[in-house]
């Protein structure tokens, strides 16, 4: 066996951050189409993740990629890699 340990897969998600009012942690959304058991009609699921942004560099709006990491805290599992889009900011 070699020296270096293998490592699972680490889930990813990509979603919108619709909370930046914390230090160091956003609120991400997560949207997926799943089929009804029974009816068969697609039905949209949605689920809020605390992901950690060590930078705070996201802001309410943009499009982020999250992978699941090592409990941070109480509620954050998962960890921000990349800003896929920045949100369109308005000037006023």
């Amino acid at each position: 066996m070699t020296a270096e340990k293998k490592r699972g897969q680490r889930k990813e998600r990509i979603g919108i951050v619709v909370s930046d009012k914390m230090d160091k942690t956003r609120v991400v959304l997560v949207e997926r189409l799943t089929q009804h058991p029974k009816y068969k009609k697609y039905v949209r699921r949605r689920k809020k993740f605390y992901a950690h942004d060590e930078n705070n560099e996201s802001r309410t709006g943009d499009l982020v990629r999250i992978v699941e990491t090592r409990p941070l805290s109480k509620l954050k599992r998962w960890r921000i890699v990349e800003i896929l889009r920045r949100a369109e900011r308005l000037e006023g």
